[in-house]
C-alpha cells in the first residue's frame, strides 16, 4: 500500500494535497501531476511511501528539470512506482516506465500464461533494471540533498527510515497539513 503527498510552497507555508496515484503511469504523469500542483512556478515536493519499506521524493521547481531521491532502490525497484524512480535516477533509456506494461497476474500485456515461479535468479534480475548488468544499488539513490535548502540536510535525510515523510514535513514546518491529508 502507498502513501503519496503534494506539498506545494505557497506565500504563506505549504498547502498539502492527497496524490492520487490511479492515474499515474509513468514518471512524467507523476511530474505533471507535481507542477500542477504548484504556486505561481514555486517548489512542489512530491512525497511517496510504500509502508515503510521505502520513501521517495520528488522536488519540482518551475520548469527545471525534477530532481529524486529514493531511500532504499533494490526495495523500491520490485515496487511499480519505486521502479520508474529507480530507472529513472540509473538512467535507464527504455521507454518500458508505463505501469500498464505488466497486468495484475504478472504477465506482460498479449501473454496467455503467467510468470513460472520465482527462483533465485529472478531475484538477481529483479535488481537489475535494464542497463546492461547494473545492479540497483541496496540503500538510497538520487540525491539526498534536493531539500537542503528547506531545511532537511543530506545526512538527515538519507538517516530517515519508518517515520521519514512525518520528519521531512516536520523539516519543512508542514506537519499539520501533511496530517490533514493522510
Amino acid at each position: 500500500m502507498y502513501f503519496a503527498a503534494l506539498l506545494a510552497r505557497t506565500e504563506d507555508g505549504w498547502e498539502a494535497s492527497d496524490m492520487e496515484l490511479d492515474d499515474v503511469e509513468s514518471l512524467s504523469d507523476l511530474i505533471d501531476l507535481a507542477r500542477s500542483a504548484a504556486v505561481d512556478d514555486d517548489t512542489v515536493v512530491a512525497l511517496i511511501e510504500q509502508e515503510d519499506a521505502w520513501f521517495g521524493v520528488i522536488r519540482v521547481d518551475g520548469e527545471e528539470d525534477p530532481r529524486y531521491y529514493v531511500s532504499n532502490a533494490s526495495v523500491a525497484n520490485r515496487s511499480s512506482y519505486g521502479s520508474m524512480l529507480t530507472k529513472e535516477l540509473l538512467g535507464n533509456d527504455e521507454e518500458v516506465d508505463e505501469l500498464d506494461d505488466l497486468d495484475l497476474d504478472g504477465t506482460e500485456d498479449g501473454e496467455d500464461e503467467a510468470v513460472s515461479a520465482f527462483t533465485d535468479e529472478d531475484a538477481d534480475a529483479d535488481d537489475a533494471v535494464g542497463t546492461g548488468s547494473e545492479p540497483v544499488p541496496a540503500g538510497p539513490l538520487g540525491d539526498p540533498r534536493l531539500l537542503e535548502d528547506l531545511g532537511v540536510g543530506n545526512k538527515e535525510l538519507m538517516s530517515l527510515d519508518s517515520d521519514a515523510l512525518s520528519e521531512i514535513a516536520e523539516a519543512l514546518g508542514a506537519t499539520e497539513v501533511l496530517e490533514a491529508v493522510r
